[in-house]
């Protein structure tokens, strides 16, 4: 097996020396040092990309909008935007003054070439069947009427479209100069109108970046990946540290000064360094139960809410998260602007009723397992957590450990009676909804197979005003309530560590890390 070359303060390291790591080179100017566990895949936004691309590209590049903390679409490149009453036609109206990174002026038609070399199939855009109406939208123009108007047409409404331009797995759709590209169509490199310029890749060892000085910021306070995004460093480093022992020990030392997302294990041990300082904010994805409701013992949805009854909910999500996490029953996370009274419905504990629905249901001591990883600690330890508090229901439980990719081809093959499980953040109710639902026939890795939620759904996708999507929301999660195609415990829980040095970091329910509005005092 191939080792990666270490970041340079850590070669020479040995398992017992974790903490004894050399000083760097105290630079002439600032320079906030952030963690990322792997290197970057690429430049290009959205196409050769995984997350940590994406977390280093949102410093460099800005679409027309982009999500704020609480997953609503804000503006950014576009000062404002207005949509027919049809709802198939947005017109997006530039900020005047913008320019990229080389100095040239940001104008409609490099918004529209950005457009042409994303919906180019060569281009692969990870975004492309999102436009293309494999999907149902359709992008069918874009014009450009003046150079701070760009018009674009869909086929259809779609309460998406927006959402799908933010998306930071898309690049957010990001605008950048055509000089980006070499005349043969070769990507060279980001142009971008970002609050920080590439300076240089040192490949399984940084990537670092440069303030752009000539940087024009929003008025409206920093929420998400858009507001003031105003740079107050001069450069920033992300430094790549694949094991998470040896990033913290690096902040601790004062080699690193941002950990963006840390272990729930480290939590206690740097509260008590007052070198170090925490924030916690609310994620977006949804740790959770899966439930087979085609397996001839749990399809019987009398079981699953007996195994439901018989979870202390709030107990097990204060022992997998460190007491950080906040317990909630829906796939629509607690951050999100359509979290509703309906979804807020508390879990209860009713053991008695438990047994009498699984005596009702037939059930008679049959082996019941709950599939689990190491892989990530808290996916094992809910369902010991589970295992216990199912056995006092009268349920015989055991417990299967399978390695990661093992678990997720028994996901993805829907092989599984009860599945410890954890989803990645997803920022609108109806993609919520979708991660887990559809035809188990056509996607066996769906856990829930409903035909009115289903329609409910694609309705919910097709009208943009949000008390109208709320309704249908709430008429879903009630749907998702009473059948309990699985058990959602806790929207996952972010905790970024910095260095006391370190002022304006925040964490946010995505996780990346945004280097703006940050300042270093040496």
């Amino acid at each position: 097996m191939k080792i990666p070359l270490l970041p340079a303060f850590m070669r020479g390291l040995t398992v017992g020396g974790l903490l004894a790591l050399p000083a760097m080179a105290a630079a002439q100017e600032s320079t906030l040092r952030i963690v990322i566990p792997a290197d970057i895949r690429s430049t290009d936004p959205g196409v050769n990309r995984d997350a940590n691309t994406d977390y280093v590209i949102s410093n460099i590049l800005e679409g027309l909008v982009g999500y704020r903390d609480d997953a609503s679409i804000g503006p950014m490149l576009a000062e404002s935007w207005d949509v027919s009453e049809d709802e198939k036609t947005y017109s997006f109206h530039l900020r005047p003054g913008l320019t990229f990174h080389n100095g040239d002026p940001v104008t409609s038609a490099d918004v529209a070439w950005n457009w042409d070399r994303y919906m180019d199939p060569e281009t692969t855009w990870r975004c492309y069947p999102e436009y293309d109406g494999s999907k149902g939208l359709k992008v069918e123009a874009v014009e450009t009427p003046d150079d701070m108007t760009v018009v674009f047409r869909l086929n259809q409404p779609n309460s998406l479209f927006l959402a799908s331009l933010s998306r930071t797995d898309c690049g957010q759709t990001g605008i950048y100069s055509p000089k980006s590209v070499g005349e043969d169509g070769n990507w060279i490199k980001p142009i971008g109108t970002g609050p920080f310029m590439l300076e240089e890749h040192e490949h399984s060892q940084y990537v670092q970046l440069a303030r752009f000085p000539d940087y024009s910021a929003r008025s409206e306070e920093m929420s998400g990946l858009v507001g003031d995004k105003t740079p107050l460093v001069d450069h920033v480093r992300f430094v790549v540290v694949p094991d998470a022992s040896a990033a913290k020990a690096g902040l601790q030392s004062g080699d690193i000064d941002v950990l963006s997302d840390i272990e729930l294990q480290h939590i206690e041990d740097l509260k008590a360094d007052p070198a170090i300082k925490l924030d916690l904010a609310r994620s977006f994805g949804i740790v959770n139960f899966l439930l087979q409701t085609t397996d001839p013992l749990i399809g019987d949805v009398r079981i699953r809410e007996a195994i439901q009854l018989s979870l202390d909910v709030p107990t097990i999500v204060d022992a997998v998260t460190a007491s950080e996490g906040e317990p909630s029953r829906s796939v629509v996370p607690v951050g999100s602007p359509f979290y509703s009274e309906v979804m807020a419905r508390p879990y209860e504990r009713d053991i008695a009723r438990a047994s009498e629905l699984a005596e009702e249901a037939g059930y008679n001591g049959e082996p019941l397992t709950i599939t689990a990883t190491r892989a990530y600690p808290q996916l094992f330890d809910m369902a010991v957590l589970a295992q216990a508090m199912m056995a006092e229901a009268g349920f015989n439980v055991q417990v299967e450990v399978l390695d990661w990719p093992t678990l997720q081809d028994r996901y993805n093959s829907g092989n599984f009676q009860m599945m410890s499980f954890t989803y990645s953040a997803r920022l609108d109710p109806a993609l919520s909804y979708d991660m887990m639902s559809g035809d188990k026939a056509e996607q066996p890795r769906k856990v829930w197979d409903n035909p009115e939620q289903r329609d409910l759904l694609t309705q919910s996708v097709a009208v943009s005003d949000p008390a109208k999507r709320q309704e249908l929301f709430n008429r879903i999660e009630t749907l998702f309530q009473q059948e309990i195609p699985m058990i959602p415990l806790y929207s996952g829980v972010r905790v970024g560590a910095m260095r006391s040095n370190i002022d304006g970091y925040k964490s946010w329910a995505l996780g990346s890390p945004r280097a703006w509005g940050v300042s270093k005092t040496e």
